[in-house]
């Protein structure tokens, strides 16, 4: 085995560059702004910082859409998410912020008091055309935001919330255009303009790179289509893809591409699966669990049917290994990219474990796949299933420190459901096992 040399994710240098560009941003602000003599100033000024916050924010927001490989495949889809949805709340409270600021000191300058907020703000929105698009982007953006929460979008099917996500891109554009037309830091300052447009283009060109023109170049190429479905469990089916020089697409173990089968009922549905096997130069596959109207028709694809694909995404991969020891955890479905790894990740007899968590035997997908593997390869195969009588496992530090003495020397690589990923990782940090050897990828929407 050649040596382990983990590739390092680039999460702290990008953070450091987003707060650089913060501080950017207040710096532009600080040398645009005169003394601040009074309450009214305080309050036009505590406006204006806002919106250049807010304006800085939503470019970042857009870029953390644009699945550029450096993000999706070093860092992570699901830590690019929930930087995506923190940066989303922050922006919305900061564009929020502004209105209310800039529209009470424009109250007060015209002589009224805070109760002149609304009518100042329609006047401003008739009298300033930018004005009156970024009220209709600000609506965008609420509403974005309304779906996003918790509840909310529990009760959402995915394909609904997804298709209003998009109107993110339209509220930036429509928010951007008086930034600059209304902005005192950009109206006597021709270089802190071009900044701006540089910042806003650069973040559009990879969204039509990215987003548009790589997944047309991937599908031409590739030309994927459905070659079989097949039953793994009840509730689980595997479907299998073929197509033209798949070795090329640049999928390793681990990850997962969002698919969209152009099959009646499907076609404007894309939905993200991991390999549920290492790829072939002429095969790929996934294994899905029916919980959802798309899932559930899966079962139904008829061989031949044209398949869209965006990706691979994810950093869940052989990549992130520093030890010569490896456990694997999966629960539930999401032994699909740990059966990838269990098949391809480099090592000796021993060297690998593989804990697999269902409520029952019968619910232990790819069982006999994974226990061929684990003969071929003289690796480690446990799995823990529910008692008769609905008990579930015991999964605590003790536990696993019995199980594996050496665990404390072990990377994990794990994925499943929220609530026992969590329970999985406090056990681990409990056996010992450093939080920086544990790598793990949700991907819940």
């Amino acid at each position: 085995m050649r040596a382990i040399r983990p590739r390092r994710s680039p999460a702290v240098p990008l953070l450091v560059a987003v707060w650089a560009g913060a501080v950017g941003v207040v710096w532009l602000w600080w040398m645009n702004t005169p003394s601040i003599a009074d309450n009214n100033s305080r309050i036009l000024n505590a406006g204006r910082i806002t919106g250049l916050l807010a304006g800085y924010l939503m470019a970042l927001v857009v870029l953390q859409m644009a699945r550029v490989p450096a993000l999706e495949r070093r860092v992570g889809s699901d830590r690019v998410a929930r930087w995506h949805a923190m940066s989303g709340r922050y922006t919305i409270s900061l564009v929020l912020a502004h209105i209310f600021l800039t529209m009470w000191a424009y109250a007060l300058q015209a002589g009224k008091g805070l109760g002149g907020i609304v009518q100042q703000t329609v006047t401003s929105v008739e009298q300033l055309p930018d004005v009156g698009k970024a009220a209709i982007g600000t609506g965008l953006l609420v509403l974005i935001g309304l779906i996003s929460m918790g509840p909310v979008r529990r009760r959402l099917s995915y394909d609904l919330w997804y298709h209003v996500h998009l109107l993110t891109y339209a509220a930036t554009y429509l928010s951007f255009w008086h930034q600059l037309s209304t902005g005192n830091e950009f109206a006597g300052q021709p270089e802190a303009k071009t900044a701006w447009y540089v910042l806003y283009g650069s973040v559009t060109a990879l969204v039509i790179w990215y987003r548009i023109l790589t997944p047309i170049r991937l599908n031409v190429r590739h030309r994927l289509r459905v070659e079989a479905v097949i039953e793994e469990t009840p509730g689980i089916v595997s479907v299998l893809m073929s197509g033209r020089r798949l070795h090329r697409m640049g999928a390793e173990a681990g990850q997962f591409f969002r698919w969209r089968f152009l099959a009646p009922g499907m076609r404007f549905s894309s939905h993200p699966y991991s390999l549920s096997a290492a790829p072939r130069p002429n095969m790929l596959r996934i294994t899905v669990k029916a919980i959802g109207d798309h899932s559930s028709a899966l079962r139904d694809l008829e061989p031949g049917t044209r398949v869209w694909a965006e990706g691979p995404y994810g950093a869940l991969t052989a990549s992130r290994r520093s030890r010569g020891k490896v456990l694997l955890v999966a629960g539930g479905v999401g032994i699909t990219p740990m059966r990838a790894l269990f098949e391809t990740l480099p090592g000796a007899a021993g060297d690998l474990t593989l804990l697999y968590r269902a409520n029952s035997t019968q619910d232990l997908a790819l069982w006999d796949e994974l226990a061929q593997i684990a003969e071929e390869r003289g690796a480690r195969l446990m799995y823990a299933v529910n008692s008769p009588d609905g008990e579930r496992p015991d999964i605590s530090p003790d536990t696993l420190r019995r199980k594996l003495p050496d665990i404390d020397h072990h990377d994990v690589f794990m994925c499943g459901p929220p609530g026992f990923a969590q329970q999985v990782y406090e056990a681990l940090r409990g056996a010992g096992v450093p939080a920086r050897r544990i790598h793990h990828e949700s991907f819940e929407m």
